[in-house]
C-alpha cells in the first residue's frame, strides 16, 4: 500500500509458510492413523522402537555433521530429554491408540503447549499470567469432556489420560530443551534425544517382540511413522523455527487434531462424536487463547 516494493523473496515466504505448516499439521495428524493402525500387530514397545530408529537414522547426518559440538557432558541432559521428550510419551500415545479412536490422541496432544506453560511456572519461575491461568482450567476442562465420554459405547477414559500424560511429558521436554539444549543444532539434537532414546526402549522392544508375523501393512505404517512423521517431520518443523520462530511454528498444534480426526474418519471410519467436538474446542481455544499477545 505505500508503493515500496516488495521482494520475490517476501512474496515467497507468504505462500511457502502457510503450506507448509499445513504440510505439518497433515503429517503429524497421520501419526495418530499410522499408530492406530500398526500398534494391535506390534504392540506398544516394539512400534516405539521402529518409530524411534528410524527417525533417528533419518537425523543422524545432521548429528555426524556437529559431532563436535556433543561432548560427553552434553549427553548427561540429552539421554533424559530423550527418555522425557520421546521414548515414553511415544509409548503412552501408541498405548491409548490400542483402546481409543485416533483422534483422542490427536486432541490430547494439543495440551502439550498448555502444560508446558504450566511446568515452566511451577518449577522454572516463569509469570503464568491470569489469561493463561484461565486458558489452562479451560483447557483441562476439555481434557474431563473427553475422559468421561464413550465412543461406540466404550468408555475412552484410560486412553485419554494416557495421552494426557504424553503431553504432560512433552511440556516438560520443552522446557527442558530449552533450558539445556540452547545454542545446538535443532536437528542434531533431535537425532541426539531420538537415537538416546531408541537405545533406551531397545530391551522392553526385544521382550515385548510379537511372535506372530506382523502384516505388510503394519510395516508400512510404522515405516511411514518413524521415516516421516518423526525424521523429516523434525526438520520440517525446525526449518520452520528457524524461519518464523518458535511462537509461529507452534500454531502446527491447532492443526494436528483436525487432521487426525478427518483422516481417522476417511481411512477407518472411526465417528467423530459430539464429545469430541466440545473437547476439542475447548482444547484448542484454551490453546489459541494461551498463545496469545
Amino acid at each position: 500500500m505505500s508503493g515500496a516494493p516488495v521482494s520475490a523473496g517476501a512474496i515467497e515466504r507468504d505462500w511457502r509458510t502457510p503450506l507448509e505448516l499445513t504440510v505439518l499439521g497433515a503429517i503429524w495428524g497421520c501419526s495418530f492413523l499410522f499408530m492406530r493402525v500398526a500398534v494391535p500387530s506390534f504392540g506398544p514397545y516394539a512400534l516405539v522402537e521402529v518409530r524411534l530408529l528410524l527417525g533417528a537414522l533419518v537425523l543422524l547426518p545432521f548429528l555426524w555433521q556437529a559431532r563436535a559440538q556433543f561432548p560427553a557432558r552434553r549427553w548427561l541432559w540429552l539421554v533424559p530429554i530423550g527418555l522425557i521428550n520421546s521414548a515414553i510419551p511415544f509409548v503412552l500415545f501408541a498405548w491409548a491408540a490400542q483402546r481409543a479412536p485416533a483422534a483422542i490422541g490427536a486432541i490430547c496432544n494439543a495440551m502439550t503447549v498448555l502444560f508446558a506453560a504450566l511446568i515452566a511456572f511451577l518449577f522454572f519461575g516463569e509469570k503464568i499470567g491470569m489469561r493463561r491461568a484461565i486458558a489452562l482450567l479451560v483447557g483441562f476442562g476439555g481434557v474431563v469432556v473427553l475422559a468421561t465420554a464413550k465412543v461406540s459405547g466404550l468408555s475412552i477414559g484410560a486412553a485419554v489420560i494416557a495421552g494426557s500424560l504424553a503431553a504432560l511429558l512433552y511440556g516438560l521436554g520443552v522446557n527442558l530443551v530449552k533450558r539445556h539444549m540452547t545454542g545446538l543444532p535443532p536437528a542434531a539434537s533431535a537425532g541426539a534425544t531420538l537415537g538416546s532414546a531408541a537405545l533406551l526402549m531397545l530391551p522392553m522392544a526385544l521382550t515385548h517382540w510379537p511372535d506372530a508375523p506382523i502384516p505388510a501393512v503394519s510395516w508400512a505404517c510404522a515405516i511411514a511413522l518413524g521415516v516421516v512423521c518423526t525424521g523429516f517431520a523434525f526438520l520440517m518443523f525446525y526449518r520452520l523455527i528457524a524461519r518464523i520462530g518458535p511462537a509461529r511454528a507452534s500454531t502446527v498444534t491447532y492443526l494436528v487434531p483436525m487432521f487426525g480426526a478427518l483422516f481417522a474418519w476417511l481411512f477407518l471410519g472411526e465417528p467423530v462424536t459430539w464429545a469430541m467436538v466440545v473437547a476439542g474446542a475447548l482444547i484448542l481455544g484454551s490453546v489459541a487463547a494461551s498463545q496469545k499477545r
